[in-house]
């Protein structure tokens, strides 16, 4: 089958007509236009262009690092780095920054979902006209839905008029804009576009990466899981614009968590072309990129600039580049080996390379050392923490031109290329580490265990500047031959966002929720699907070798008989860590202040490896990000009128 990316060229920008002046659409193999006439949209190349434009407009969102660290920084997952700009120390909520709606990097998705909405309601308005079939009406239904969940998840309540009525194709421009309710977003837009889309969508994907009846069941499914909560609002987090939590069509909380489960369920049991992978490290693999797990995502190449969106060279560090892996990865190339015992000369072991454990250090995010120590507490049985992060740096110096066949590191004990010279360790050890006072013969400060060649760290002592890698993220590239390849381009990998196995978690938090579960498809039977996938291995990063072994028992067995939403969102961090989700996942359950309030980790500077408890003040109304300056600059209203469109508290 015909790969999306075939038809996904460099986007030619052109000025749409559109809420946010300053945002730019895209459209694919068409010459520039000033406007698009909903006449183009009649034609069955204006519907091509314009659909490919849709898949294309996920590069401006997935991908670009200042989204991602939106997602991330500030929750339980990730704190700011060593190198840490103002975008990631504001997301912190630590007090080193502070998050405006200047400086709150979620304007990256206003600016690219309302052109896309905008182009997808042109496809549904005029397509039919030219006798377009229904399953491509219904992609462009499917991204008009997945753009206002992913705007009405971040902003509270969005407007669904860009000027020419509401849901309705937009051709001039306009300076005035109402923000509708949440709950209006989600039962005029959200709801009967998807429904519509798992009606019209084939059960096979028309292209290679192209949307499907159960990649829109995924997202109904997670709608309707998110607006219950919403509905039910446990922790009376406040929203905006203010309304009552009432369901236009009188339906209760409990109706929407059974929806969830049931469309979840449904999906799981007609799942089309898609499957699980037999081991979790199959899924991040890059060799395995676009596998059956992989419902939707952002597609790049190696293959060609021109398809790639972005040189396959250097990384220009914005958008459409996929230069999110870059954010945690830590400036590894510091380290120091010996070329003699004496240490007179040193070398650097581990060079930048364009492979899936290295990659470009930018040291912008980190892990803490709670989610290391706490999260991913069955290091042994459980494969998804190698299969997440990088734990041990191995040598690569021939690779860089440097000329020796061995070089002494930890201890004075000799290593040779593809050797460990640095290793991140699972648990404390026994013996106390011996860190240095200051950087130590490593140049990065790490520690030494008795008749270890590699250096050491421990999970207490991850900090900012030193901390294991995100592997799921790394580049993959083919074409590195002998030599480091080329570390400093953006990723040619695409990057995920729908996973078939989030079913299974959407199926058992509304099951945990009160849905009336099916037989042998309770909370726990559906998370232990993924838990018993979890135990059986096919490759060990951190042993760099094929391993062999199934504790798929030995994980089942160790879920709890009473799954909570405190376990799910354990387990969610376990199978999506570092991918983008745990913002809205503690958003959605009103558990950000309790999950993320406080966290561990050490300092800036090499050798520092004593934790320190850092303290958040998570406000109840940073559960709404700010709508962005830009937006609000770019509306002809009063000042009173513009601080009533921005939501409370910025």
């Amino acid at each position: 089958m015909k790969n999306i990316i075939s038809r996904i060229k460099k986007a030619t920008p052109i000025a749409l007509a559109l809420l946010l002046a300053t945002s730019c659409g895209f459209v694919l193999d068409e010459q520039p236009r000033s406007f698009f006439e909903p006449g183009f949209f009649k034609t069955e190349k204006g519907v091509y262009g314009g659909l490919t434009s849709m898949y294309a407009h996920l590069r401006y969102i997935y991908g670009q690092a200042y989204y991602y660290n939106s997602c991330l920084t500030g929750t339980d997952e990730v704190t700011y780095a060593q190198s840490a700009d103002g975008n990631f120390k504001d997301a912190d909520l630590s007090g080193v920054g502070s998050l405006t709606p200047s400086s709150s990097r979620t304007d990256v998705l206003w600016g690219a979902a309302f052109p896309n909405i905008n182009t997808a309601s042109g496809i549904i308005e005029n397509a039919v006209e030219a006798g377009i079939a229904s399953s491509l009406i219904a992609e462009a239904r499917f991204f008009r839905a997945f753009d206002y969940f992913l705007l009405v998840q971040t902003f509270g309540g969005v407007p669904l008029d860009l000027g020419a009525g509401e849901l309705k194709f937009n051709t001039t421009p306009s300076r005035v804009s109402t923000r509708n309710t949440v709950p209006e977003v989600y039962t005029k837009a959200i709801f009967p576009d998807l429904l519509i889309a798992i009606e019209d969508l084939p059960e096979q994907p028309r292209l290679t990466g192209a949307v499907t009846k159960t990649t829109a069941r995924l997202l109904l499914s997670k709608a309707y899981l998110t607006y219950a909560w919403w509905l039910e609002n446990p922790n009376n987090i406040p929203t905006y614009p203010q309304c009552s939590r009432v369901d236009p069509d009188g339906q209760q909380p409990q109706w929407y968590f059974q929806k969830a489960y049931d469309i979840a369920t449904t999906a799981i049991a007609n799942p089309g072309p898609y499957a699980l992978q037999e081991t979790y490290y199959m899924v991040n693999n890059g060799a395995n990129d676009r596998n059956s797990e992989i419902l939707l995502y952002a597609d790049h190449t190696e293959d060609s600039e021109y398809y790639n969106g972005g040189s396959l060279n250097y990384g220009s560090g914005a958008a459409p580049d996929n230069f999110a892996g870059w954010m945690m990865t830590w400036n590894y190339t510091n380290m120091t080996s010996a070329t003699d015992e004496a240490w007179t000369t040193k070398i650097n072991p581990v060079q930048r390379a364009a492979t899936q454990p290295l990659g470009r250090p930018w040291t912008r995010m980190c892990p803490t050392i709670n989610v290391i120590r706490d999260i991913f507490v069955d290091k042994t049985n459980d494969s998804r923490y190698d299969g997440t992060f990088t734990t041990v740096y191995r040598a690569n110096w021939p690779k860089g031109g440097t000329k020796a066949d061995f070089v002494y590191n930890a201890n004075n004990l000799k290593i040779y290329p593809g050797d460990a010279v640095l290793t991140f360790l699972g648990e404390e050890p026994e013996t106390a580490i011996t860190y240095p006072s200051g950087q130590g013969n490593s140049n990065i400060g790490t520690g030494t265990l008795p008749g270890r060649a590699d250096f050491v760290v421990s999970p207490q002592g991850i900090s900012r500047v030193v901390y294991p890698g995100l592997w799921k993220l790394g580049p993959y590239r083919t074409d590195n031959g002998d030599g480091l390849g080329q570390p400093n381009a953006a990723s040619t990998r695409p990057f995920n966002i729908l996973k078939f196995s989030e079913l299974y978690l959407v199926a058992a938090e509304a099951a945990v929720k009160g849905a009336t579960t099916q037989a042998g498809s309770g909370a726990r039977d559906l998370v232990n699907v993924l838990r018993s996938r979890a135990g059986k291995w096919s490759f060990s990063n951190a042993a760099n070798a094929a391993k062999q072994e199934d504790n798929s028992a030995t994980m089942v067995a160790a879920t709890p008989s009473t799954i909570t939403i405190d376990y799910l969102l354990d387990e969610r961090s376990r199978e999506f860590y570092g991918e983008g989700y745990r913002w809205f996942d503690l958003v959605r359950t009103q558990t950000w202040k309790e999950r993320a309030g406080s966290y561990e980790i050490c300092g800036t500077a090499y050798g520092d490896h004593t934790p320190k408890t850092v303290t958040r003040e998570i406000l109840d109304f940073l559960y709404l990000r700010p709508i962005p300056t830009g937006q609000l600059e770019g509306l002809e209203m009063t000042a009173e009128e513009k601080a009533v469109y921005q939501n409370p508290g910025y």
